[in-house]
């Protein structure tokens, strides 16, 4: 059996230093994800939340971004699962991206809030019928008997709709408005590449600006 503590990775891929980075982190993020989709790494998209319950209990889950700009980073899920919950009782979270094949890792904190109506609208219509069905026929976080419940439900409620869903009112989307990023990019002998962005006011165009500091790793 292999050692768990013999385990070892040398990264040697890239660097990450300040003249060569971009000075808004939106940027910065923007072009590891390009990069990331254009080397067809797993599931690009795929991203970590984490949030902390009422009673200072954190947790976290896989997520899919389905949108980014100015506004932040958005996803879309069921309000009344656990991540809703606690997002309703603690608005504050923290995403990270890890792009193994690439060995870099982008960390985002800050405040989160649902998206309009409407957004989540628009993201509902565009999703396969399946899927529109299935946030139907899911009470997502809750215990349930066995598999049967959902394939019960999802025939009734594709019965019900037909081939028109409309959104369930306890699902939509969620938008982290990020207040602090970090980029990591793995170098040789541990010495890795580490930028931290944290928001320092705003311009006279009301765009937030940004003080890019190195943190050791």
């Amino acid at each position: 059996m292999t050692s768990l503590a013999d385990l070892r990775k040398s990264y040697e891929r890239a660097e990450l230093s300040e003249d060569a980075s971009h000075s808004d982190p939106l940027l910065q993020f923007e072009q590891w994800l390009q990069e990331a989709i254009a080397a067809e790494v797993p599931e690009p998209n795929a991203m970590t939340l984490a949030t902390v319950a009422s009673n200072l209990r954190p947790s976290t889950r896989v997520v899919l971004i389905k949108g980014y700009d100015a506004r932040g980073i958005s996803w879309y899920t069921n309000y009344d699962s656990r991540k809703g919950q606690e997002l309703g009782g603690n608005p504050y979270a923290a995403l990270q991206f890890h792009w193994v094949e690439l060995e870099r890792v982008v960390r985002i904190e800050g405040l989160v809030e649902k998206v309009s109506a409407e957004e989540s609208d628009a993201y509902f219509d565009s999703r396969p019928l399946d899927s529109r069905i299935g946030a139907w026929a899911s009470p997502q976080s809750e215990v349930i008997s066995g598999r049967g419940v959902l394939v019960a439900n999802a025939a009734k409620y594709g019965a019900k709709f037909l081939l028109r869903p409309p959104r369930p009112p306890h699902w939509g989307g969620y938008r982290l408005k990020p207040e602090q990023w970090q980029f990591w990019q793995g170098r040789k002998s541990r010495l890795h590449d580490r930028l931290r962005y944290t928001q320092d006011g705003s311009g006279s165009d009301g765009k937030p600006l940004w003080l890019r500091e190195r943190l050791a790793p």
